[in-house]
């Protein structure tokens, strides 16, 4: 299984991005999907996910409000809206995914994208 991320870039303070991932590999069950993020000099912080089967997504409290989560199961695609971008949110954003369920207060998952930068200037 392959994880493809996308959509990141260079946006001023306040203004949106949408990022895509798309998983490939016809062993994939997606049980969660979602998207962690490390700044430079940082540590890598889960940011947002959303389960499968019952819908039921959760965010960082820096990113609630701002930031929307949403999945087509059918083509195995997670997406992060990200609306009202602060610098403090500059950072390289991983899409990320398990097929059994697992902890995402931790970075053990089974599956990880390459990641797409995201820069936010003031």
């Amino acid at each position: 299984v392959q994880l493809q991320a996308s959509g990141g870039g260079l946006v001023q303070a306040g203004g949106s991005l949408r990022l895509s991932c798309a998983a490939s590999g016809s062993t994939f069950s997606g049980v969660a999907m979602g998207w962690f993020r490390q700044a430079p000099g940082k540590e890598r912080e889960f940011v947002a996910n959303m389960w499968r089967a019952s819908g039921m997504t959760y965010y960082t409290d820096s990113v609630e409000g701002r930031f929307t989560i949403s999945r087509n199961n059918a083509k195995n695609m997670v997406f992060l809206q990200m609306n009202d971008l602060k610098p403090k949110d500059t950072a390289v954003y991983y899409c990320v995914a398990d097929d059994t369920p697992k902890s995402w207060n931790e970075t053990t998952h089974d599956y990880w994208g390459q990641g797409t930068l995201v820069t936010v200037s003031s």
